[in-house]
């Protein structure tokens, strides 16, 4: 197929030729008539293909675009060409966005697309149901404007999208919503809200079954251990060969009491919803009273020696609940205890607790290092689960319940605080509680 422009070099040759030749054998004066004719007529042509093809892109459908003759056809096909390509483009395009409108849709999480101004783009209806958005009155408009919740603007604006965000609807009091923010290109934002109504109430109904349950057995346990032990005070009450298994009894109720008293412990902890005491705490004279208690628990253990070392910054205190921190601390200590003194072959290795309390980069340091048994890699992350057990024979044996690191976790929540767990077999554990700045008070002597 010839190029348009050599088409239209072709059509005036053969004028010129034509135009000469009538020169040659009429005069010069028809030439230039017939060469002025077919100029003119040529250029009456482009201009009525012109036209159709402005009539044409007014409306543009593929079964109106004119055929076209000479050069206007090459045109009028290559863009009948063009078109269709982007007929089907458009039509995939929208397969395609249909597809993923169903696919958001089926979601149970609303999405929304925010701009760099975090005015709303786009969103889901469950985004629209959950937030009490309209995308056809509400797009281009600030989400802060529709959602007017402090804590929220806060979280939007500050760009802090490490953890998701807790809402409370205005216009839905009784939905929980769980935030979350995920920065896009060109500063754009996916916002993404998920119902936490139903796990929630899961949640509370958990907790309080677990409270109660608790509450009842309390005291039917106590009754039991109060008989086992009148009983074994009582001289010559229990045949010489079934206080074996009194004790047993004894130690398994006394174990029952530990698990109940921890049980109620927790579950008062994750129903707290105020913020703890923001009391200065003396932190040399709590870590003292908390070595001499470990100085006690090894002992009344009974087995090899132990060395338990303590370094206290002086000056540096922090803000918080003192009896709940106090529980946390021993928590931690009391296990690195025992999983010291549990270790085998204790004599061929130095048995120390080390306690520490220091500043690290303008934030407050508690950490426990042992010399004990220490713990594989895979059980670090779930050591903070409501008994999780690493060993549970060997947990047993050191009087654990299996709640004690979740006690510690929820404390350390209550105080903003996070706790980071190194561990090597046969070496040792590093138990570090990290608060934040805001807690810290640094004290003059």
């Amino acid at each position: 197929m010839l190029d348009i422009r050599w088409k239209a070099a072709l059509y005036i040759c053969a004028l010129g030729i034509i135009s000469l030749f009538l020169w040659l054998i009429t005069s010069a004066t028809t030439a230039l008539i017939v060469f002025a004719i077919g100029l003119i007529f040529y250029f009456i042509r482009h201009l009525f293909w012109l036209n159709q093809l402005h009539n044409w892109l007014k409306k543009p459908e593929l079964k109106t675009i004119p055929e076209g003759s000479g050069m206007w056809e090459d045109v009028f096909t290559a863009l009948l060409h063009y078109e269709r390509n982007n007929v089907q483009q458009q039509t995939a395009l929208s397969a395609a966005l249909e597809r993923f409108e169903l696919a958001t849709a089926a979601m149970p999480d609303g999405l929304v697309i925010l701009s760099a101004s975090n005015a709303i783009e786009w969103c889901t209806p469950h985004a629209e149901n959950q937030l009490s958005l309209n995308l056809s009155q509400d797009k281009n408009l600030p989400i802060v404007n529709l959602i007017r919740d402090s804590h929220f603007i806060a979280y939007l604006y500050n760009e802090q999208f490490d953890e998701p965000f807790k809402l409370t609807p205005i216009h839905q009091p009784e939905r929980s919503l769980e935030i979350e923010l995920i920065p896009l290109a060109n500063q754009q934002k996916l916002l993404i809200s998920r119902d936490m109504t139903q796990r929630d109430k899961v949640e509370t109904m958990r907790r309080d079954f677990i409270a109660n349950v608790s509450h009842e057995l309390r005291t039917p346990l106590t009754v039991v251990g109060g008989f086992l032990e009148t009983l074994s005070d009582m001289e010559g009450a229990i045949p010489a060969n079934l206080k074996t298994y009194f004790t047993m009894m004894e130690d398994q109720t006394s174990r029952m009491r530990r698990i109940i008293e921890d049980l109620l412990t927790l579950s008062t902890l994750e129903s707290k919803t105020e913020s703890p005491d923001d009391h200065e705490i003396n932190m040399a004279s709590l870590l003292k009273s908390i070595q001499n208690d470990a100085i006690g628990l090894s002992q009344s253990l009974k087995k090899a020696p132990l060395q338990i070392h303590l370094h206290v910054d002086p000056i540096l205190s922090i803000r918080g609940a003192q009896e709940e921190l106090r529980s946390a601390f021993s928590n931690l200590v009391s296990n690195a205890v025992r999983y010291t003194l549990a270790r085998e072959g204790t004599n061929n290795k130095s048995n120390d607790i080390f306690i520490s309390w220091e500043p690290q980069n303008g934030e407050a340091v508690f950490s426990v290092r042992d010399t004990g048994i220490g713990i594989a890699q895979q059980h670090i992350d779930r050591l903070t689960e409501r008994f999780y057990r690493v060993d549970r024979s060997r947990s047993r044996e050191t009087g654990g319940t299996g709640l004690g690191l979740s006690i510690v976790k929820h404390i350390l929540i209550r105080h903003q605080a996070k706790l980071e767990i190194t561990s090597t077999l046969d070496v040792g554990s590093t138990f570090s509680v990290i608060f934040p700045k805001s807690r810290v008070v640094t004290t003059s002597q």
